[in-house]
């Protein structure tokens, strides 16, 4: 008889998780929120800056213990034909009758990290419960222990913890909750966590060509990125191609001193902003002649989309302390533009350290962040001929004697590699499939973005395996990723949770 009693309720417990799965899930959630917690900080305690090949393996390894306990099948890792690139791992969970297949992508490096600029009590791989955002307020906290209340607006603080170990753990969490709640997956299930998007996945292309014969599916979900800044659940059709150079103007062999040269020897650290005023002009506008020629226009179905986004402007002004905007367009239209933007600017020192001297160099960071039509050696191509109409002597290398006695000015250009954007047509059958499971997982409207303002590489998805993606973002938009303090508010993670388990039943 008690056996019969618990066969009754386990057939139970497994017919109403089939009539209600998101209930079901978020059931499993709430129950094992404590170990999801303990099992993530320890993931995340896993040190993973792209350019540490050593640590990138550690946390494969890891990775692929939290696939194989959850029962993934096929779980291995898919190298690139160069030596010491970080492999993606890869899993895969085949369905009885089901049809169609969706791989689930997110990545599990992360960006370089400068401990000394954390708030103190953060350490970018000791991950650290708090509450509040960061700033003086912070209120660190234990992790707590069974039975005790976790409230979703605590945050996790550490390296990856939003961008992008969250993705890794939202969408293996979600099929164990599936599994443990007896729930079938309507579609096959693939995993694929590569392990150098950080690093602009420069062997992404080997990764995917080598094993081609795995990777076959109807659709990409993409798990990167933050939702829209209100709050609300995205699903954006697009994101913008990425790459860099590093421009640095040549001046004097030896620093100088600044009275007995200055006015007379060219000051490079001037020369460089000014060669850069001449990238820009008040308006936020790109001068770069043909910046903006190959841009493709967003269809009608895309304007509409763009039209219907909620402004965010204001919110994001008080935010960052700031009262105007580069361009005179909303946030998502700015997204469909290509951009010129300085990450960084260095020449001699500043503070305590700066000394009456001319400099010998001055070296920029540009980052160009790309939209569909542009081709990112074509785009690096146009700033490299403007740097050569301002008068310039361009070179990859140092300057030569020679060099430095036939030009007065010489700027050193070193290239990055880089990739093109992307868009998916937001009309396809299995771009309205994963609307509509995004959708089911909440009461109020969602966010369509048909370009997202990051970059991923996208692109060479669509170019190696003719693949069809979506991005599905479940980060805060106040994450600070790239950046110190980075964190993941716990709603959003138990969220992206139940979204990703959502996007598992699409049939």
């Amino acid at each position: 008889m008690r056996s019969f009693l618990l066969l009754s309720l386990i057939i139970s417990h497994s017919a109403l998780a089939q009539k209600d799965p998101l209930s079901a899930i978020r059931k499993y959630r709430t129950t094992h929120e404590h170990e999801i917690l303990r099992e993530y900080m320890t993931f995340l305690s896993v040190p993973n800056v792209a350019a540490e090949t050593g640590a990138l393996e550690r946390n494969a390894s890891l990775i692929m213990d939290m696939m194989r306990a959850r029962g993934i099948s096929n779980v291995r890792l898919l190298p690139a034909v160069t030596t010491g690139v970080p492999p993606a791992v890869f899993g895969e969970v085949k369905v009885p009758g089901a049809t169609q297949t969706i791989i689930f992508y997110a990545h599990y490096d992360g960006q370089p990290v400068n401990p000394a600029n954390w708030l103190k009590g953060l350490d970018p791989f000791r991950p650290r419960l708090a509450e509040g955002q960061p700033g003086p307020g912070l209120k660190l906290l234990e992790v707590p222990g069974p039975g005790t209340p976790i409230d979703p607006e605590w945050r996790i603080y550490g390296r990856s913890a939003s961008d992008d170990k969250a993705g890794v753990m939202a969408i293996l969490t979600a099929y164990q909750a599936l599994v443990s709640s007896g729930i079938k997956p309507g579609v096959n299930l693939k995993f694929f966590f590569e392990g150098e998007e950080e690093a602009g996945s420069d062997h992404l292309s080997e990764i995917l060509s080598a094993h081609k014969g795995l990777l076959g599916s109807d659709i990409w979900i993409i798990c990167d990125g933050p939702v829209h800044q209100s709050g609300r659940k995205m699903v954006s059709f697009g994101v913008r191609g990425d790459t860099h150079l590093e421009i640095t103007i040549h001046g004097p062999r030896k620093p100088l001193h600044s009275g007995h040269y200055g006015n007379w020897v060219p000051n490079p650290a001037m020369d460089l902003v000014q060669l850069l005023s001449t990238m820009k002009n008040d308006k936020g506008q790109v001068t770069i002649d043909g910046f903006y020629d190959d841009r493709i226009p967003l269809s009608p179905a895309e304007r509409k989309a763009l039209s219907e986004i909620p402004p965010a402007e204001g919110q994001m002004k008080r935010e960052l302390g700031i009262t105007r905007q580069e361009m005179e367009l909303s946030l998502p239209e700015t997204h469909t533009y290509p951009s010129l933007n300085i990450n960084g600017i260095r020449s001699a020192d500043v503070g305590k350290l700066s000394a009456n001297v001319i400099p010998v160099k001055a070296t920029v960071s540009i980052d160009l962040r790309l939209v569909p039509g542009n081709d990112w050696k074509r785009q690096q191509d146009k700033v490299v001929e403007h740097i050569r109409k301002q008068g310039y002597h361009v070179t990859e290398q140092e300057p030569t004697d020679a060099e430095r006695a036939g030009y007065p000015k010489i700027a050193q250009v070193t290239r990055s590699g880089g990739y093109n954007a992307q868009r998916t047509g937001m009309d396809l059958p299995e771009a309205q499939k994963v609307i509509a499971a995004v959708r089911s997982t909440v009461n109020e409207d969602i966010v369509l973005v048909p370009t997202s303002g990051g970059s991923l590489p996208l692109f060479v998805f669509k170019e190696v395996l003719n693949a069809k993606t979506v991005s599905v973002p479940i980060a805060n938009h106040d994450n600070n990723q790239h950046a110190e303090n980075e964190n993941i508010r716990l709603k959003n993670l138990w969220d992206g949770i139940e979204t990703m388990a959502a996007l598992m039943l699409i049939r």
